[in-house]
């Protein structure tokens, strides 16, 4: 079947924080050394809450590249891309679009969570009631099989399975369908092939998923299947015809513990955040500031670090015994608010200054930026040109 890939994509809201670092970039960085990656930037998404302030978005989109170079993400290893560059998503949208049930994509749990998030906002578009979709064909184009997401989005993943799901029933047909893929299960070999439909029936008939996992091994470990052949015996399998769009799986990471400096959740929207590449003046004067346990008026007055922003902190960046000083030099007033930040500001610099670094060089020669997108973005549209010709073709819009 097809190659292992992971996709993800971020909204260019411009810099990037700490959290967006915890959350997401550290995660990226690790992927990129164990899958083929596509890293890009989701302006398209943007537009559908911001639409009526489109100037930010190119100015923000550069930043953010940045700050992802900055953080480690290689694009020797990655695919980094812009969105809005590889117009085949737009086109599968438009396609998609067609075929989706209205009552699919009202149903999405995030629609009505963010319309009253954003009720200063008239979000009663078109485009943001189909920006589920939008996020599906940015995933079904590439064939992407895994993508990263907290709990909060598995719903988005299971609708675009959905998606691919309903494109391949409707579309997936071919003349004599069954008859090439019974052609296609000799291939296999006596013992394969009997192995296969044994399989194939106690999917279809006992809803057995080990089985349709041990026969998804059995045509991924054969050598000798033509691509076509290996798309049919995947439809076959499964009850449906020839599988044209792969149906992502969610692969969940863990949500963000990066606080902010309030103590809530860093967020631009709360005004509490570090940049990736802030200053490390700035950074040393926004911690050493930081509000403390209130119970702690005087310096001799014992405190509860539970109940201190500064304390999120040091779960995040201390080590054990930096940890045990905290707990017990607070409650007994050991050490004052001013020592306890001190390891913060410390391990919070030593994470950027590599940040700092890598930044540098693009900043002194922004074409390197720009150089990387562009081959990224080529790159994104060989791969999304594959699927848009096999989906035109499908639906009996190739004209050739």
């Amino acid at each position: 079947m097809y190659a292992e890939r992971v996709l993800s994509g971020m909204r260019p809201t411009g810099r990037l924080h700490l959290g967006h670092y915890h959350g997401v970039l550290r995660n990226w960085v690790k992927l990129q050394n164990e899958y083929p990656c596509l890293f890009f930037v989701a302006d398209w998404h943007a537009l559908t809450t911001t639409y009526d302030e489109p100037g930010t978005i190119e100015e923000n989109a550069w930043e953010m590249v940045i700050d992802w170079l900055a953080a480690g993400v290689d694009p020797s290893l990655a695919t980094l891309f812009i969105q809005s560059r590889v117009p085949e998503h737009a086109e599968l949208h438009l396609l998609l679009s067609m075929m989706t049930p209205l009552g699919w994509l009202e149903r999405v749990p995030t629609y009505k969570d963010q319309q009253e998030k954003l009720e200063h906002k008239d979000l009663s578009t078109y485009g943001f009631l189909g920006y589920p979709l939008l996020q599906s064909a940015d995933i079904l184009i590439y064939r992407a099989n895994r993508v990263p997401v907290g709990e909060d989005q598995v719903p988005h993943i299971e609708f675009s399975r959905e998606i691919a799901r309903r494109f391949n029933h409707l579309y997936g047909r071919e003349a004599d369908f069954e008859e090439k893929a019974r052609e296609a299960v000799k291939k296999l070999g006596a013992k394969r092939a009997k192995l296969y439909e044994q399989l194939r029936t106690r999917f279809q008939q006992e809803g057995d998923h080990q089985a349709l996992e041990r026969a998804h091994a059995l045509l991924e470990e054969a050598q000798n299947l033509s691509m076509g052949d290996r798309e049919r015996l995947f439809g076959f399998l499964e009850g449906s015809s020839k599988m044209i769009l792969v149906e992502p799986d969610a692969l969940l990471t863990e949500a963000a513990k990066m606080p902010g400096l309030d103590g809530q959740k860093m967020s631009k929207s709360y005004n509490n955040t570090i940049s990736l590449r802030e200053s490390a003046d700035s950074v040393t004067k926004k911690i050493r500031t930081m509000q403390t346990d209130p119970a702690r008026v005087r310096r001799t007055d014992p405190g509860d670090p539970d109940k201190c922003p500064v304390w999120q902190f040091h779960l995040v960046y201390s080590d054990e015994s930096t940890k045990q000083w905290v707990q017990q030099g607070c409650r007994s007033a050991g050490i004052g608010c001013i020592e306890c930040k001190h390891p913060v500001i410390d391990a919070v610099l030593k994470e950027q200054e590599p940040m700092h670094e890598r930044a540098q060089t693009y900043i002194d020669d922004p074409t390197l930026v720009r150089n990387i997108i562009a081959d990224g973005c080529e790159r994104a549209r060989k791969l999304s040109s594959e699927t848009m010709r096999d989906v035109r073709e499908a639906i009996g819009l190739n004209y050739a």
